[in-house]
């Protein structure tokens, strides 16, 4: 999920909320919504990578 922010940059947030705090986890802040994209595929890349082997 991705937010932008007062500062014009954005925010990638996890999907699920944090049962413990009820938030959502800060997953990284870059300046261009292309970049938040492109991490945010490398995270769902990363979480499927290491599940079934």
């Amino acid at each position: 999920m991705i937010r932008k922010l007062k500062s014009g940059k954005y925010r990638l947030y996890s999907k699920k909320k944090d049962p413990k705090t009820g938030k959502r986890k800060n997953l990284g802040t870059f300046d261009t919504r292309a970049a938040a994209e492109k991490h945010e595929r490398a995270v769902q890349h990363f979480k499927r990578k290491g599940q079934g082997a």
